[in-house]
């Protein structure tokens, strides 16, 4: 039976190309050992269930423990009933322990107990039942929250110091985040933030994206399997594109090999890596619009918003960096500095905020475009002009990133031009003070800059052109625009500030200035 590769729930070894499942796991030997309580927290689809399982199994075949991994999801939506939560997640529990665990190693009939007390009273029989240590793997834990969240975490707390003839040996909680940022109403903070009422943990652990060399290893598996070869430019492309990001280095190949390339004599390139990046990112699958809902929430946005802007974060809070960290969008950069965590999600999220302009958009003929299809700038740049001075004030108030809302709008105007004949890149970071983009359509190449005139700083047109005159060097063209936006609250009125003037850099290159 051929194998293929998968982006839907956990991997098996008989139909997946997958990695040895625990090779990216710390060393939990010791853990397991010394008797701890510990949490193992990564991205979504990263592999964590994948490699607990296959930890649970290797434990219990060692004929030294009972092992399994379960899951408290079925409890999410009863978080607000938990008595209800504690009888559903014991059920689904019961089924899977039945499925997994040799009948020696299965409890008798869970019997009740008062809400608040059941996971710890059905655990202790449990372990008293059996003849081996028992070690429990919790999955999806922060997919509880509020008074359900906060009974589970004591009532293990409360059995830790029965363990082992009364209590599991050993736990591990398994999610996105550390405890401290597991979901909570009281207090009004919306976090924990502390490790009470699991205090008792010994390590908070995460699990590591691929390697340049495991991409390679994985997608040679395709290649043993079919005779299909990726290049050595297509699987250096794919790591630098996913930095390995389990579930991305697996859709870009999935996408590839089943609907792109399904004649296996022919190889894969760097050039079909690129292209299926760009069909994901279009598509929005699952795991990339679940990335995108994050950036309604306050504590991404306090992060992501100054990032896309190129301003320096301020005065966020540590725990809020490490959250974003956390939910796998972010990283530090090993030179320094928070950076959005690989190029596919660099391109997601300031596509993701144009959604809304796009939308919005009045229909706008491509009078941009020659009789045979080619992209005249000049035109495009008279377009512009037009559509900002008849709606670009109004469309500022479409989006909830209000310090970069000009740059947003632009780009959902550009979207509408690359539109099934182009791409827009962007570059930015944080402490950049701009955003770059650059637009390619066929044969044009477009280098543009984005720059923001803020109060009480001064206008940014001549560290701009500084600044542009580097990048069209970078992206090897000679011509570009720099757009400087006017936000200052005393700006002189919206359509008296617009208007356009060519320039020359240093080193003599061509740019029209936009002021807007």
């Amino acid at each position: 039976m051929t194998r293929w590769f998968n982006t839907a729930g956990p991997c098996e070894a008989r139909k997946h190309y997958m990695l040895p499942p625990t090779m990216r796991l710390p060393n939990l030997s010791r853990l397991i050992e010394q008797e701890s309580y510990f949490v193992i927290h990564a991205p979504r689809q990263t592999g964590k269930t994948t490699a607990m399982q296959a930890l649970a199994k290797q434990l219990a075949d060692s004929g030294r423990y009972a092992a399994i991994i379960v899951s408290v999801e079925v409890g999410n939506s009863l978080s607000n009933d938990l008595g209800a939560a504690e009888l559903a997640i014991l059920g689904a529990w019961r089924n899977k322990i039945i499925n997994r665990l040799p009948e020696d190693l299965q409890p008798e009939a869970w019997v009740d107990a008062p809400p608040g007390q059941r996971i710890q009273a059905n655990l202790r029989l449990w372990t008293r039942a059996i003849k081996r240590p028992l070690v429990l793997f919790i999955d999806e834990i922060d997919s509880l929250q509020d008074e359900t969240l906060i009974s589970i975490l004591r009532q293990l707390r409360d059995g830790y110091p029965e363990r082992p003839e009364n209590f599991p040996v050993c736990v591990g909680l398994i999610g996105m985040r550390d405890v401290r940022d597991y979901k909570v109403a009281s207090g009004g903070s919306g976090r924990l933030n502390t490790a009470s009422p699991f205090n008792i943990k010994d390590r908070s652990l995460t699990l590591r994206n691929f390697n340049a060399a495991e991409v390679g290893e994985l997608y040679q598996q395709h290649t043993d399997d079919t005779g299909q070869v990726f290049t050595t430019e297509a699987i250096e492309t794919a790591f630098d594109l996913t930095q390995g990001q389990p579930w991305l280095v697996n859709a870009l190949a999935k996408e590839i090999v089943e609907e792109m390339l399904t004649d296996t004599d022919i190889e894969i390139t760097a050039e079909h890596i690129h292209k299926a990046k760009e069909i994901l990112i279009a598509r929005q699958d699952t795991h990339l619009d679940s990335l995108a809902e994050r950036l309604r929430e306050p504590r991404v946005k306090a992060i992501i918003e100054p990032m896309l802007a190129g301003l320096e974060l301020g005065n966020v809070p540590n725990d809020d960096i490490q959250f974003v960290i956390d939910l796998g969008l972010c990283k530090m950069n090993p030179q320094g500095g928070l950076v959005i965590a690989n190029p596919i999600y660099r391109e997601v999220l300031p596509r993701v905020l144009t959604v809304t302009p796009i939308a919005s958009l009045p229909q706008i003929a491509p009078t941009w475009l020659t009789p045979s299809g080619d992209l005249d700038v000049d035109n495009l740049l008279q377009a512009f002009i037009q559509f900002w001075r008849q709606h670009g004030e109004p469309l500022l108030g479409t989006t909830g990133y209000h310090e970069i809302a000009p740059h947003i709008v632009l780009m959902a105007f550009l979207h509408r031009v690359v539109n099934g004949g182009g791409t827009l890149e962007r570059e930015y970071a944080i402490g950049r003070d701009r955003m770059d983009l650059c637009l390619r359509y066929k044969n044009v190449t477009l280098g543009i800059e984005l720059k923001v005139w803020r109060d009480k700083k001064k206008d940014p047109e001549e560290e701009g052109l500084q600044q542009i005159d580097s990048y069209l060097e970078r992206i090897k063209v000679d011509f570009g625009w720099l757009f400087v936006f006017d936000r200052r609250e005393k700006a002189p009125p919206f359509t008296e500030r617009l208007g356009t003037k060519t320039a020359t850099t240093e080193k003599g290159r061509s740019v029209v200035i936009i002021r807007a």
